[in-house]
């Protein structure tokens, strides 16, 4: 009976991203039907390198949009969302667009245990610019009202 290895390697490297400038350029092709494309009026447009500046990090516009994504998501028992509720420890998104999440539930028999960091994960990965998402679901430190904002406890007729 074969016993499964667990995995030596946890930090598992994320494949390269595609580039444009990774493309063959036609001018080396030998191919006498390819090569003779001429260039058209958009040449200059299509040589256009992008505004170079970082693509995630705090406040950058992808992790905004991350934050907004999860402030969709409601937690079933309290009409509050996620975010508010203060759930979500911390957002990063780093220079590759990927996404980690750190959170937490109310308790740890929240009945929502099982689903909620997946749908976490699901909304956060179909923010358009996200690469890749990961939820990190931690104790520690435990949630208590406390962490609510304002607005939730405002909504909650606690304030």
């Amino acid at each position: 009976m074969a016993m499964n290895k667990p995995h030596d390697d946890l930090t598992a490297q994320k494949p390269p991203r595609a580039r444009v400038s990774d493309v063959i350029d036609t001018d080396d092709v030998a191919d006498t039907a390819v090569a003779a494309r001429e260039r058209d009026y958009l040449d200059g447009f299509l040589h256009q390198k992008p505004a170079e500046g970082p693509a995630g990090g705090a406040g950058s516009d992808l992790q905004t949009a991350v934050v907004d994504a999860l402030k969709e998501i409601f937690d079933p028992e309290i009409p509050v969302n996620i975010y508010d509720l203060g759930l979500i420890y911390g957002v990063d998104v780093d220079a590759e667009c990927d996404a980690t999440i750190t959170m937490t539930l109310t308790t740890p028999h929240c009945p929502v245990a099982e689903s909620m960091p997946g749908e976490v994960e699901l909304r956060a990965s179909s923010v358009p610019g996200i690469r890749d998402a990961e939820v990190n679901l931690v104790w520690d430190p435990p949630w208590s009202p406390e962490k609510m904002s304002d607005e939730a406890r405002l909504e909650l007729g606690m304030l």
